[in-house]
């Protein structure tokens, strides 16, 4: 069974009654006009006795015509110009027949009767619709606006100007994603632009006085706008923006905006803010047809190729054209999501294979390397966690140290081009057992450069990755969104930190400039203090800090430490075509020494006695320094 529309029902019934009136209206007129004017010597009005049959007969044929003419089909919010002429051409038609009927039923209708009465219904109808549209505008207007975000626009230049014509322009699809917000006001740092509208939208600041003005006009979202801001004033503008409550979200910067000319889109590229967003460090840039030229038509395996650094390098070793890609790592269910996304992008496009397998088996590895030949390895396998490797470090050596020295031999066996080691800033002058083994595998590395090979051997270093497998940022949203507590270990802990793929693309860099026995170092910025991250973190999620969420001090975690450092004290840097990435001076290894400690190391590791190994990592690595907490 068909809905009925209450709306259209009630037009029609009103419609009716108003044409009714009208011809009751116009007829009273006129015999007032009578009266006044022409004192009863001229008829210009209808009988009483005959009105009533009038105003039945203008009510029917003029609904009849209405309907026929389509005039109760439109949604009210789309009726425009056109549609009042149809309304007046329906009634003129309707009272006409009218008129005619009543003429040859002797129902006398006086001609001024007619083109009076017609005046006043078509004003009538027509004066209904426009106030009850506005009316109707209104009510919908209110409730929608109830549903929107009031928004803050930061930048009253093109790109706030394009997302304006965009909110525009939605305002008649309900569904457009654009209909959620409801720009209040913009602000900028140009002073020309002050008290000037965009859009009908006032310029009412500057980036200054976000915080004050996101309270006076009740923000609840802030529009970050300006996509081609350098990265000082979009970090400080950031820190406004968060704590000012409100919700963020950016337009991307302008070299990542995808713009089309005949009808450029930016709304659909807005994006919730990321938290390294407000690291203030710029974009890093990379030497991508140098890559290429190193990746294109070679054998690539990635050990570890399931973990958040190693999948990134998949991926972006996929992208320059490859012979093939080996993934090699034991957590099959890491392996398998990354080798189900690679079939899903590029299907039989790309020559890939996926190996469980551990660093640790030495023949398993033999067997792998025998097979496919790999002409670049990329190894990323390790046991990372720093608090984790505290209470296993035999374990950490097991896997870290001797799963490297497999993949060198072998590596150098079997002529391997080049060989890649993933290091980290806990190798330099490191407090855990973790970076202690980071940094036997740093020296390994350099062993095998040092002794003389065919393959070059280069280890890269950086710090800490945004949301890798035990950062912090996941554990910060999942206590967030659980309504815990934020838990922080010390509130001076600071960070230097990356973005992945901006780790990824450090990686292929330096394997593509690397000639054997560097350690890359990327210049990551300013440290970032974790209280900070956290707090930004809070705000970010609309929450006041100290207020909505705890944060709570647990204390240093077992290995850790305040700060990380990046370089050795004896490591000199030398500055590379990429103005972000060094390189840190090779350092001696006596090779008699680093043999026989580490065969000293496998003996102690295999009895599973962690004290002993943590004292045999400490005689190899001087700067070693275990630190209990």
């Amino acid at each position: 069974m068909k809905k009925v529309n209450i709306k259209k029902v009630f037009l029609m019934i009103a419609d009716a009654v108003i044409v009714a009136l009208s011809s009751l209206l116009s007829n009273s007129l006129l015999g007032l006009f009578e009266i006044l004017v022409y004192q009863n010597n001229g008829v210009i009005s209808v009988h009483t006795s005959r009105i009533f049959w009038i105003m039945g007969t203008n009510a029917l044929f003029s609904f009849f015509l209405l309907f026929v003419l389509g005039c109760y089909s439109r949604v009210w919010r789309e009726i425009k110009g056109r549609d009042y002429v149809v309304t007046g051409c329906a009634v003129t038609i309707g009272l006409t027949l009218s008129a005619l009927l009543n003429m040859y039923a002797n129902h006398e209708a006086t001609v001024p009767f007619f083109f009076f009465n017609l005046v006043v219904t078509i004003a009538a109808l027509v004066g209904f619709r426009v106030i009850f549209k506005h009316t109707f505008e209104e009510i919908s207007n209110a409730s929608i606006e109830e549903n929107r975000d009031r928004t803050l626009i930061v930048g009253a230049g093109r790109a706030a100007y394009m997302i304006l014509s965009e909110i525009r322009g939605a305002a008649a699809d309900p569904n457009n994603p654009s209909n959620s917000i409801l720009p209040v006001c913009l602000v900028d740092d140009d002073v020309s632009k002050f008290n000037t509208k965009v859009l009908g939208v006032d310029v009412v600041g500057t980036t200054n006085d976000i915080p004050t003005i996101c309270k006076q006009y009740k923000v609840e979202l802030i529009l970050f706008a300006i996509p081609s801001c350098d990265e000082s004033d979009r970090k400080r503008i950031m820190a406004l923006c968060s704590k000012s409550g409100c919700r963020i979200k950016t337009v991307p910067y302008l070299s990542q905006l995808f713009l089309d000319d005949d009808k450029p889109e930016i709304m659909s590229q807005v994006k919730d803010i990321r938290i390294e967003d407000l690291l203030g460090r710029e974009p890093i840039t990379f030497d991508k047809a140098r890559i290429r030229d190193f990746i294109s038509g070679k054998v690539c395996m990635v050990t570890g190729g399931g973990g958040s650094i190693g999948s990134e390098l998949v991926r972006q070793i996929a992208k320059y054209h490859p012979k093939q890609v080996i993934i090699v790592d034991i957590y099959e269910n890491n392996a398998y999501d990354i080798q189900q996304e690679l079939y899903i992008e590029y299907e039989d496009r790309l020559n890939l294979v996926t190996l469980i397998a551990s660093v640790r088996d030495c023949d398993k590895m033999e067997q792998i390397f025998n097979e496919y030949k790999p002409q670049v390895v990329f190894h990323a396998a390790a046991h990372k966690h720093v608090p984790l490797m505290e209470t296993s470090p035999a374990e950490a050596v097991k896997n870290n140290i001797f799963g490297t020295w497999n993949m060198v031999t072998l590596a150098e066996k079997y002529h391997t081009e080049k060989f890649v080691m993933i290091s980290t800033d806990k190798a330099v002058n490191p407090t855990n057992v973790m970076g202690a083994t980071k940094r036997c595998c740093e020296m390994i590395v350099q062993y095998m450069s040092q002794k003389g090979s065919h393959t070059e051997f280069v280890t890269t270093r950086f710090g800490n990755v945004l949301g890798s497998n035990g950062s912090v940022i996941p554990l910060f949203r999942r206590q967030i969104e659980s309504g815990k507590p934020v838990t922080v270990t010390h509130p001076d802990i600071i960070r230097y930190f990356m973005t992945i793929p901006e780790a990824v693309s450090l990686v292929l860099e330096a394997a593509a400039i690397a000639r054997g026995g560097e350690i890359f170092v990327l210049d990551m910025g300013d440290p970032v203090k974790i209280t900070t991250l956290a707090e930004n973190l809070i705000r970010m999620y609309g929450k006041v800090p100290y207020r909505d969420v705890e944060i709570k001090f647990t204390g240093l975690r077992p290995g850790e430490k305040l700060f990380e450092e990046l370089l050795m004290d004896e490591e000199g840097l030398k500055e590379t075509e990429n103005k972000k990435i060094f390189i840190g001076n090779q350092i001696n290894i006596d090779s008699e020494q680093l043999t026989a400690q580490l065969k000293e190391l496998h003996k102690v590791a295999e009895t599973n006695d962690n004290d002993a190994t943590v004292k045999q990592l400490e005689k190899m690595v001087e700067t070693f320094h275990h630190k209990v907490n």
